[in-house]
This record gives structure tokens, C-alpha cells and sequence, in this order.
């Protein structure tokens, strides 16, 4: 079949480059037909035909030169997801490979009950990076439908372009800079810029715009004069250009640099292309002889590739004018690669040299996405993605002179863990160049690291706020949680034991603990005693279902430390909208007390704690609305409620008595107060017992009036 026959076949089918030569023109044809009678009477927001888009996503891959398998798995991609066509129907038709990629694609239509909008998005994602590590034609697919899905976002409502376009942010275009797709990240980033800041996104097209043929006229003052040292050099084939720069790029460096776009001087770019490595380094020698190189900005991605496969030489010089100009060297296959990532590797899929690479450039992939598998929530599965797909890198060297690939801004507890689980779980320190240093320290190219182990060391919590790599977060909350875990089980026991023995109550059997377990929708013994420990379930509730025909004739009379922890948690006034069963305890960053509007919240581990609703704490916690319950919180008669307040003032003789006896004349118990004095001000704090709002607000008020005190404030404390 001829490509006119099969332009003819699709509407709109035209390629550019000979695109068409390596395909099956028979398979295409079928899977056109197969598409449209599956779409038959779907349009698109814009009103088109449903089976344009799929056309639109072959035409994309097509122009990739990927190979017709990929090209038809693009016509047909959406069947399964959006037509009664099933996966078995698509390989039925067409086989098993372009059913896995088709299948690949296809959004989770059914998750458990109660799965929410964030986990079942999630678990697409995940579906869909797992078929991506089979077969990587899956993603490629994937980004051809999301970039075709942004050219044509505008025929969505405004907040439907906002969602896409920021998932296309966060998540494909990273994806496609991971996997090397440069010049589809550049459009992706630039579609996406254009519907999240839509007015900066005019403003600045219409600059580089209006700017377009003054910068055309500096690069030619270079590329030209270039060219002919190149050649005198002996350097043939060689094809010097302007290269592009797109606008997000553009509009990241006036962010940083806190610079307007006139201010914004390497925006003049070059790129050489020649035929082999050592013309790279020949032309290098070259541009530096005839120009003056800045040193801190030259690079060699061709002797230590990036980890998508990257490959050039990066120099940037004074030009004509004293101009800045970023110039790139490379090979022709080695530009081929950096535009079109592993999309490239399908054009000489028989090469075994080129099966080898692309190997390798998945091999990363599948490394991340195997510590990701058993994430407990949806926020630190995708916290992956947006850690560890889009991160600049650097390169440092272990004693040895092992290279270590890690991204910009990792410490050494990341490169700790990059050289074994083992070693990072049990770093005590580090050297970096020779010298000791900080594990916060922010890791530069080239460096030397030495990692300090010793077997009683462990992982803190703290080490969170400072690496920069999936794997030492995913392996420090791994072991966070085990401990936890173990801790929680230890207590659980411990509580149950003491409360079953006070009661005098037989210890229950395994079977027993199991059954009360499931009946809490816990899954074992271990899990029970876990959540008793953590107070996400109540000993009196667990009782209840170790032995549902106890009845308890009279309450038993609370030992010295219930009466205190019952003291300090003071619940007898709070009723949750809701929810039974639950231990609650008051937020000690803003103390809140009977009168304050309050909030409650589901912890992990710690029951509901109680905030005031205007704690700055609950902004932390915005992106977790469900986790947020309803309080009706009436006042109990005897309750008392610690309250720090912040006192300020000018330092005088008597000034702590004053306050003392101000507080004390209002009726309150004093359980601390401190206040120190510098330079002639006064600073300091004061615990009191409250009864509720209006004790309080009479406690301030008294404080207030004290000769010298010029302020007094609730003071929350931000975690």
C-alpha cells in the first residue's frame, strides 16, 4: 500500500521528512478503521470527530519515526478507556504487544469503595509506570495523546485547563525530560505556561516576539565567522545554528534571577552539529582558541552522559560585542537522541548496541519505581514523581573513584544511600573533599565523599528535611515506620495487658486477638496492639470486641497515672461529628480552650487532636481536607486547660511579682513563668490553668494592666 493510498485512508494524514516509508501501511489502515467504527458518534470538546485526536497522536509518533506498532497503538489508544472495545478485543485484532501498550494506557476504571479522586489518579499512575517499565513505548505513546490533549486545551473550561496543564507540569513534562524528550518537554512546558500564567505567557511572546530579528542578527555575527574557523580547522559536515529558547525556560531564568527579560543576556544560543566525538572536542578547542570561554559554565555530558542519555559539550563565551552566547557540541545521532530521548532508540530497534543503551537509560526507572511500589499513601507515591523525575544533576566520586549521579542540592545521606541502604542506615557522618562535614551540606560536581558508618547509628527523622532522592526518603520512612511500628505494638501490650488485669479479665488467646482484630478492620493481633499504642483505637473499644458479652457493673477506679493523662487530655466535653472510638488530646502549638472556634484532626498515629480553626498549623495540613472532622465542644464543669502565655515589657525592680500577683488576683493557678531581661526589656512566658475563653481573656487583660508589660499573646507554635 502506498503512502498516498493511506493518505487518502486517514483524514489529514500527511508526514513530513519520509516519515511514512518505514511503516505498515496494511496495519495503520486497519487500526484507522478499528478506531473510528470504536469512536463512531464521539466528538471532541471542539466539536471534531473523536477519532481526529487519536489521528493527531499517530501523526506525533509518526514524525518520532517510532516504529508502526507504536504508531498504531496511537490510533487506537483510547478504545478500551472510552468505548465497550476491551482489552482482549484489541488483541484479538492486533496481537499481544500493541494490546499491552493499549492496556498500558488505560485509566483504572474500578477501585475498592472509599478510594478517593488523589488515590484513584494515583493508582492510574502507577498502573501506568509499571506497564512503562515493560515496555517503554507505553509513556511515549502517552505524552504524543497529552501533547496533542494541550494544543487543543483551549476548548476546556478554565478550571479544567488549570487542572491539566498543572498535572502536565508536575508530571509529563518531567517524564519526558527523564527520558530524554527534549523537544517535546520544551512544547509541553510552553502549552502548560500558557494556561497557568496566562497573562505573563503574552507578555513575554510578545517580547521575544517584537526582540526576534535583532537576536537573529547577534547570532548570525557569531555563527558566521564560526563556520569558517570550523572549516579552516578541518572540520567538515559541520552545521552551525541559532538555537531556540523556549519561553517557560526564558521566563524561569527572569524568576531567579529577579531580572526582566531585557536584562536577560544568554538568551543568544548556538549549537554545532558535527559527525563524530572527536570533531566535538576538535570544534571545542576550536570556539575556546578564537573566544573567551567563562569556566565555571563548561560541561562535558559526552564523557559522563546525564542519566536520560543526554550527550553534548556545553561552553558559553564572549561573542562579538562582548555578548554572552551558549554554545552546544554535539554528533548528529547525539542531537537526534537529545530531541526525541528513547523515542530515537526504535529507529535502529536491530542495532544491539542501541537495545543496550536504551536498557540503560530504563534502568534508573526501574530502580525508583521499585521502591515506590509499596507507598502507604498517595501523596508519597506522587511525592516521588515530582522529587526525583526533574532534578538537574551533579556528580560526585566516592574514595574509590566510583561516579555517583545525584540530583542538585542531594547531601551525603543521599549519596550514603545511593552507595548501599545499609550504609545510609547507619551513617554517622561524612567527609566531603577529606574534610568532616555536616550531612546537611548541599553536595558539589565533583566532589569526593566519604561516608562515616557506625553499627549503633540510625536514621533520624530530621534526615528528611535534607535529602534530595526518593531512595533515602523512601528507605529513612521506611525504617521511620518499622520503629514506630514496633514501639506502638510494644505499648499496645503494655496498656491492654494493665487494663484487662484491672478488670480481672483472662488474657486472650491468639485466635481471640485475631477475631477482635478483624472485627476492627484491623488485619492482626500485631496490628490491634499497634493501634491501641498509637491511640487510633481505644482500649475500652478493643475490650468490647475481645469479649462482647462482658459487661462492666461498675467503672473501676482509675489508677494515679489515667487520672493525670485524663487531666491533661481533658475530652469529657468533646463530641465528634461521626466518629466513635477515638482517643482524643489537645494541639499543644495553639492550646486551644472551651470557647475557641476549634477543628479537629485525624492524626496518623495519635488519635484527633484538636486545634484552634485558626492555627497557622492547619494551613500545613490544607491538601488533606478529609482528614478534617466536625467538633462540638461544650464546656465541662472542673476542667482545666494549660495555656502559654508570651509576655513583653520594659524591665523594672518587682516587674515578676507584679505579674505573679495580677495573674493570681484573676483566679488562676500559676504552673511556670519565666522572664529575663536584656537591656532594659523584659521576655518571657507564664503557664496558666484556664477554664475556657472568657477565663482566659480575664487572665490577659489582668496581665496587662502590670506597670511595664506592654505585651500579652496566645502564642502558637508552628510544626
Amino acid at each position: 500500500m502506498t503512502t498516498t493510498v493511506l493518505g487518502e485512508i486517514i483524514p489529514g494524514w500527511s508526514l513530513k521528512d519520509g516519515a511514512n516509508q518505514r511503516l505498515d501501511q496494511e496495519l495503520l489502515a486497519r487500526a484507522y478503521r478499528f478506531s473510528d467504527d470504536a469512536h463512531r458518534g464521539q466528538t471532541r470538546n471542539s466539536g471534531d470527530p473523536y477519532v481526529t485526536h487519536c489521528v493527531e497522536v499517530a501523526k506525533i509518533l509518526a514524525e518520532l519515526q517510532l516504529d508502526s506498532i507504536t504508531v498504531a497503538s496511537g490510533l487506537i489508544h483510547d478504545v478500551v478507556e472510552d468505548t465497550k472495545i476491551t482489552v482482549a478485543d484489541v488483541e484479538a485484532e492486533f496481537g499481544r504487544e500493541i494490546a499491552a501498550i493499549v492496556d498500558g494506557l488505560t485509566k483504572i476504571a474500578k477501585l475498592p469503595t472509599g478510594g478517593s479522586t488523589q488515590e484513584r489518579q494515583v493508582e492510574s499512575y502507577r498502573k501506568m509506570l509499571l506497564s512503562i517499565a515493560k515496555d517503554a513505548r507505553v509513556i511515549i505513546v502517552k505524552l504524543a495523546d497529552r501533547l496533542h490533549n494541550m494544543r487543543t486545551l483551549d476548548f476546556l473550561p478554565p478550571e479544567k485547563r488549570q487542572r491539566i496543564a498543572q498535572e502536565t507540569r508536575d508530571l509529563y513534562a518531567p517524564l519526558a525530560h527523564r527520558f530524554g524528550m527534549a523537544k517535546m518537554r520544551w512544547e509541553l512546558e510552553d502549552l502548560a505556561f500558557k494556561h497557568i500564567e496566562t497573562e505573563d505567557y503574552k507578555a513575554l511572546a510578545k517580547k521575544v516576539a517584537q526582540k526576534r530579528g535583532e537576536r537573529e542578527e547577534l547570532i548570525a555575527a557569531l555563527r558566521q565567522p564560526l563556520e569558517r574557523e570550523l572549516a579552516r580547522a578541518g572540520i567538515r559536515n559541520v552545521d552551525v545554528t541559532g538555537r531556540p529558547k523556549h519561553l517557560w525556560s526564558i521566563y524561569k531564568k527572569m524568576k531567579q534571577r529577579d531580572k526582566p527579560y531585557e536584562e536577560i543576556f544568554d538568551l543568544l544560543a548556538i549549537r554545532v552539529l558535527v559527525d563524530t566525538v572527536p570533531d566535538c572536542y576538535h570544534a571545542l578547542g576550536v570556539i575556546h582558541d578564537g573566544y573567551t570561554p567563562v569556566q565555571e559554565r563548561i560541561k562535558d555530558y559526552i564523557a559522563q552522559p546525564k542519566s536520560n542519555g543526554y550527550q553534548s559539550l556545553h561552553t558559553t563565551v564572549f561573542g562579538p560585542g562582548r555578548q554572552l552566547y551558549e554554545i552546544q557540541i554535539r554528533t548528529k545521532q547525539m542531537h537526534r537522541t537529545a530531541d526525541f530521548g528513547i523515542a530515537a532508540h526504535w529507529l535502529y530497534k536491530e542495532d544491539a548496541k542501541s537495545a543496550d543503551e536504551l536498557d540503560r537509560h530504563l534502568t534508573w526507572f526501574r530502580q525508583i519505581l521499585e521502591l515506590q511500589l509499596d507507598a502507604k499513601t498517595p501523596d508519597e507515591f506522587l511525592e516521588f514523581l515530582k522529587l526525583d523525575l526533574y532534578a538537574d544533576e551533579i556528580f560526585v566520586f566516592s574514595p574509590k573513584g566510583d561516579v555517583h549521579q545525584l540530583p542538585k542540592g542531594a547531601t551525603p545521606i543521599d549519596f550514603a544511600f545511593a552507595v548501599h541502604s545499609e550504609v545510609g542506615l547507619h551513617c554517622q557522618g561524612a567527609k566531603i573533599n577529606g574534610r568532616i562535614a555536616p550531612l546537611s551540606r548541599e553536595l558539589r560536581n565533583s566532589e569526593t565523599v566519604e561516608i562515616i558508618t557506625s553499627p549503633t547509628a540510625k536514621p533520624s527523622r530530621d534526615w528528611l528535611t535534607h535529602v534530595r532522592t526518593g531512595r533515602a526518603r523512601h528507605k529513612i520512612r521506611q525504617w521511620l515506620r518499622h520503629e514506630e511500628h514496633s514501639s506502638s505494638v510494644k505499648i499496645g501490650q503494655e496498656i491492654l495487658e494493665r487494663e484487662l488485669k484491672r478488670r480481672r479479665l483472662a488474657k486472650p488467646d491468639d485466635a481471640t486477638l485475631v477475631t477482635a482484630a478483624k472485627s476492627l478492620s484491623l488485619t492482626d493481633a500485631a496490628h490491634l496492639h499497634a493501634s491501641i499504642g498509637q491511640g487510633d483505637v481505644s482500649v475500652g473499644l478493643a475490650i468490647k470486641h475481645l469479649y462482647p458479652d462482658y459487661t462492666e457493673q461498675e467503672p473501676p477506679k482509675p489508677t494515679i497515672v489515667e487520672r493525670l493523662v485524663e487531666r491533661v487530655r481533658g475530652t469529657k466535653g468533646v463530641k465528634i461529628q461521626g466518629v466513635d472510638g477515638l482517643m482524643v488530646r489537645y494541639a499543644q502549638c495553639c492550646q486551644p480552650v472551651p470557647g475557641d472556634p476549634v477543628t479537629g484532626y485525624v492524626t496518623r498515629g495519635r488519635g484527633v487532636s484538636i486545634h484552634r480553626a485558626d492555627c497557622p498549623n492547619l494551613l500545613f495540613l490544607a491538601h488533606e481536607p478529609e482528614r478534617r472532622l466536625e467538633i462540638d465542644w461544650q464546656e465541662a464543669e472542673g476542667e482545666r486547660f494549660i495555656v502559654r502565655l508570651a509576655l513583653e515589657g520594659n524591665d523594672r525592680r518587682g516587674l515578676y511579682a507584679d505579674v505573679a500577683a495580677a495573674v493570681t488576683d484573676s483566679g488562676t493557678n500559676i504552673r511556670g513563668m519565666e522572664l529575663k531581661s536584656t537591656d532594659g526589656r523584659a521576655a518571657g512566658a507564664v503557664l496558666v490553668e484556664v477554664e475556657n475563653l472568657a477565663h482566659l481573656q480575664k487572665i490577659i487583660r489582668a496581665a496587662r494592666k502590670v506597670k511595664g508589660i506592654t505585651e500579652v499573646a496566645r502564642r502558637e507554635r508552628i510544626v
